[in-house]
């Protein structure tokens, strides 16, 4: 039980940072001003907000399948 646990930490922290990097990069050249003009920064936080709902349902389903694995 203990690999496991350890497996879902790592799991989580790839998934962290590939989240930082999809999401926060983008964020930061905004604020940067890089991204010019409101209509980049709305389409921007719009594909955010998708990715965010992905990578929630992608651990939701890792959760649930680890809870009936282990029933």
């Amino acid at each position: 039980m203990k690999e496991a646990t350890d497996v879902l930490k790592i799991v989580g922290i790839v998934l962290l940072a590939l989240f930082v990097l999809a999401v926060g990069v983008p964020i930061v050249l905004a604020a940067a001003g890089i991204a010019v003009g409101i209509l980049g920064v709305l389409v921007g936080l719009a594909i955010a907000l998708i990715k965010i709902a992905i990578v929630v349902a992608i651990i939701y389903l890792i959760v649930v399948g680890i809870r009936a694995v282990l029933r």
